[in-house]
């Protein structure tokens, strides 16, 4: 008998349109809070902001302080025809990997001008079908990237960035440039919800992982123990991994806020749990079975079908609740996606 939860078939569900958020609330902490039980298995509905009584004195909060950078770059080919790259790591001063579109014109030799004094050279394909290109520009590649490039926002808002979308697909703390993505779950943060939870005694622990685009692929195999993993690079430092291991040696709980979080902390943590400085390339794929050894409370966004991001949920929570879950969402209207609102799973 095949267990529920284990095929990627398991992950479809259907979303009204309407409830794909579009665009940021007003006010980052506004969103609506689903809180998930595990223990219980009681769903409640409250606000985002309900999270500061929910966690204790001694907890630690695991927040992802990496930043998105301006990776979408609109061009054209030589023939004047649009094309777009999507930058998804630095190899080098100059050098990225990236995707490209329409990906079967923009072979290696292909130039994309992107802005006077700005051009990108096609070089070579990769073996997952990614380009690897050169930038040439007149002013310093960063400098030009911040310039003329776009808010990488993801492909189910079907918009153009604008200049409110440059602040608010980033989360209030993020330091370290190297996402394509935002890290979702810290959207809803502001630097009043972070004072208020740590005046309870909660620490703040920083931690990063450079998001790729890789985290909107659908699993496409049907067993999702096929699906290809894109690395991501992560760093916890000494200061994260001592507060960490207080953290544990006292008994409280590590909150995780978003995925990114807990693919960072269970990339890093020891068989036993413990943690010490380190930082690399994971390619970790969390889903039903998987066994956790450094988180305790989730705090994430709702995520697309078939992702790899709703199966590391339905981990953490179990399979069946997460699906109730995500069915009371739905029901009860919530908003969903990158711009959407929140579930804690306690």
């Amino acid at each position: 008998m095949i267990e529920r939860g284990s095929r990627t078939a398991d992950y479809d569900f259907e979303l009204p349109s309407a409830q794909i958020a579009q665009t940021p609330l007003e006010q980052r902490a506004s969103s609506r809070l689903l809180i998930v039980d595990r223990q219980s298995g009681r769903i409640t509905h409250g606000a985002f902001t309900d999270l500061i009584g929910l966690a204790a004195p001694g907890d630690a909060l695991v927040l992802n302080t990496t930043k998105v950078i301006r990776a979408r770059l609109l061009g054209k080919r030589s023939s004047g025809a649009a094309a777009e790259i999507l930058l998804l790591r630095a190899l080098g001063n100059d050098r990225f990997e990236a995707m490209v579109s329409p990906g079967g014109k923009l072979l290696p030799g292909r130039v994309i001008h992107v802005a006077p004094g700005f051009d990108v050279d096609i070089l070579e394909t990769t073996e997952r079908r990614t380009r690897i290109v050169q930038v040439r520009c007149s002013i310093p590649v960063q400098e030009a990237i911040s310039r003329y490039g776009h808010v990488p926002l993801p492909p189910y808002i079907w918009r153009r960035d604008d200049d409110a979308d440059a602040e608010r697909y980033q989360t209030v703390y993020a330091r370290e440039e190297g996402s394509v993505a935002a890290p979702t779950a810290g959207l809803h943060f502001t630097d009043e919800v972070l004072e208020s939870i740590e005046s309870r005694g909660v620490r703040r622990v920083d931690v990063v992982l450079h998001v790729g685009a890789g985290t909107f692929k659908p699993v496409e195999t049907a067993d999702p123990a096929d699906h290809h993993m894109h690395e991501e690079w992560y760093s916890v430092g000494e200061e994260a991994a001592c507060a960490l291991n207080e953290t544990r040696s006292r008994g409280a709980h590590v909150w995780a806020v978003g995925t990114t979080s807990v693919r960072t902390l269970e990339s890093a943590a020891s068989a036993d749990g413990s943690f010490a400085a380190t930082e690399g390339d994971t390619r970790l794929f969390i889903r039903p079975g998987y066994r956790f050894r450094a988180v305790d409370k989730l705090v994430t966004n709702f995520h697309l079908p078939r992702s790899t991001l709703i199966m590391l949920v339905a981990a953490f929570a179990g399979y069946d609740l997460t699906t109730r879950a995500y069915r009371e969402a739905i029901h009860a209207g919530y908003r969903f996606y990158s711009y959407g609102d929140a579930m804690a799973v306690v």
